[in-house]
């Protein structure tokens, strides 16, 4: 059964949009065959990126983590979006993955997402001692690690659903 194409929350979601996917597609009706993926991965980005408790991590470094995460892996359209959400000129600073942090507890904060995004297979035991010296909370590491979960996830269905999009043309 096909889903209604005129529901616009399906064509407004992020991974979506940064795929290029449109309506009427072959990739498009595949997409909306996996309706529900969609919405529950778009509901997954809202609770990382904004939600209700959001601990240590403000909804502004929240998404100025995403966006350095998606700069590290080189998706300049998905930083922008993220980008957008920042409000705070000083969680702007970590958007930028040059900036390396002026604190023990960024430093510790930035490090571990960048190893995270870049190399997971090398964070370890380590890089959670070094957040939990620089007074990150049990809870705010688990907070951590979700987002740094969540944009590994959605890059990488991004880049899935780019290729298929691609070689559907």
């Amino acid at each position: 059964m096909m889903l209604d194409t005129s529901d616009p929350a399906l064509w407004q979601n992020t991974v979506v949009m940064q795929a290029g996917v449109r309506p009427g597609s072959d990739l498009g009706d595949a997409v909306q065959r996996r309706a529900k993926v969609m919405a529950l991965t778009q509901s997954a980005e809202v609770a990382v990126i904004t939600p209700k408790d959001f601990g240590g991590w403000s909804h502004d470094l929240r998404a100025a983590l995403a966006c350095r995460i998606a700069r590290i892996n080189r998706k300049e359209d998905l930083a922008a979006y993220y980008r957008a959400k920042i409000t705070d000129p000083a969680a702007d600073a970590c958007s930028d993955p040059d900036y390396t942090g002026d604190t023990p507890h960024d430093i510790a904060v930035l490090s571990f997402t960048d190893r995270v995004a870049a190399r997971p297979k090398d964070a370890g035991t380590k890089d959670i001692d070094a957040l939990k010296a620089a007074g990150v909370s049990d809870a705010d590491i688990v907070r951590l690690a979700e987002l740094n979960a969540f944009l590994a996830y959605q890059l990488r269905l991004i880049d899935g659903l780019s290729l298929l999009q691609g070689a559907a043309r």
